[in-house]
């Protein structure tokens, strides 16, 4: 009996310990409600600007683009990750097409990858970066921009 009690309590006590952490990755994926209120930084495509929603917590990186019905042409989101690392996106709840271009440091595109709504097929990076840069799918293509092609702003440093 003693034991029951005691494993009955203990499960408590982890539950409670974890239940802050866990809340808001339950509600981040089920309040259907697109992040719109991130901060925002400037960057450049050559000739071409880009004002992007800057997500750079778990919480707002897991949330990323979904729920969205729609976007701005110029406008995308910069995942931003403490380490460069093998990305990978999927589009849960994701509901435009969107392209990725994963990024380096230097802001040189990594690689390019077009993304499907409501996808769960997994979408990764070819080498280890640290920035991910989701667009409205075709605007890389439209303007003629490849892997190896430089973005500029803030997050990679001077050009």
């Amino acid at each position: 009996m003693l034991t029951t009690t005691f494993l009955r309590l203990l499960r408590a006590l982890l539950l409670a310990a974890w239940l802050p952490f866990l809340l808001p990755l339950a509600h981040a994926q089920n309040d259907g409600k697109p992040q719109l209120g991130l901060p925002r930084v400037a960057l450049s495509a050559g000739m071409h600007r880009i004002d992007a929603q800057v997500a750079a917590t778990p919480e707002q990186r897991q949330i990323g683009l979904m729920h969205r019905r729609e976007m701005p042409v110029h406008e995308g989101m910069l995942f931003v990750f403490e380490q460069p690392a093998t990305q990978c996106f999927w589009m849960r709840n994701t509901l435009i097409p969107l392209t990725a271009a994963f990024v380096a440091d230097d802001g040189r595109i990594v690689n390019l990858v077009d993304m499907q709504p409501l996808s769960e097929a997994s979408h990764c990076s070819t080498e280890p970066v640290r920035f991910v840069l989701e667009m409205n799918q075709g605007w890389f293509a439209k303007r003629r921009i490849a892997a190896g092609f430089r973005l500029g702003g803030v997050p990679f440093g001077p050009r």
